[in-house]
């Protein structure tokens, strides 16, 4: 049976931790560098998973005594290899980016809230508003659109002041396109 600590097991065991941690954490920072700065972009849902995957390796490294320097920096390769060919493959195929990547929502646009999208986000109005507010915006006619994009922010896109653009080009690739569309056949 295995005895409980609470305190104090020996040097030993912290010895272990500032080595095999000082260690494990040069290596990771290597390997981060090495694979480029997307790794370490805003995330998207397999970025977080491989974010959560390494600090997880990372920590059992650290706590596991059976757990050797040389399988946690394999794990870390593997796992910062697999983000490297994911996001390699969201680049080269269309089809690939949208298995993977999440679409933008639009989920505000020229003065009406859309019902449906903030449902489908979970949001509420008083989560846009405080939102619009966080940017500094003191009312929604300044504001042309809300869009939650695809790592999870929301984007405030204010109306221009001095042109009217045509130009909407930004929201070529938003989820709710038709009910942008739709606006836009309208006004």
């Amino acid at each position: 049976m295995n005895q409980v600590v609470f305190f104090y097991t020996g040097l030993e065991p912290l010895l272990r931790i500032i080595i095999i941690g000082s260690l494990a954490y040069i290596s990771l920072l290597f390997l981060l560098r090495v694979s480029g700065k997307r790794t370490l972009a805003q995330m998207n849902a397999f970025d977080f998973v491989i974010t959560v995957a390494i600090g997880s390796t990372f920590g059992r490294l650290l706590t596991a005594k059976g757990v050797s320097l040389a399988e946690s920096i394999t794990a870390f390769g593997v796992l910062i290899g697999l983000q490297y060919i994911v996001s390699w493959l969201t680049v080269k195929s269309s089809g690939f980016a949208d298995l993977v990547m999440a679409t933008p929502t639009l989920l505000y646009f020229d003065g009406q809230f859309i019902e449906k999208a903030m449902r489908k986000q979970r949001l509420t109005k008083k989560n846009l508003l405080e939102t619009v507010r966080q940017q500094g915006v003191v009312s929604l006619q300044n504001v042309e659109a809300i869009i939650m994009e695809p790592v999870g922010n929301i984007t405030i896109i204010k109306k221009q002041k001095f042109e009217k653009s045509t130009d909407k080009s930004a929201f070529n690739n938003i989820l709710d396109v038709d009910d942008f569309n739709s606006h836009q056949a309208r006004g």
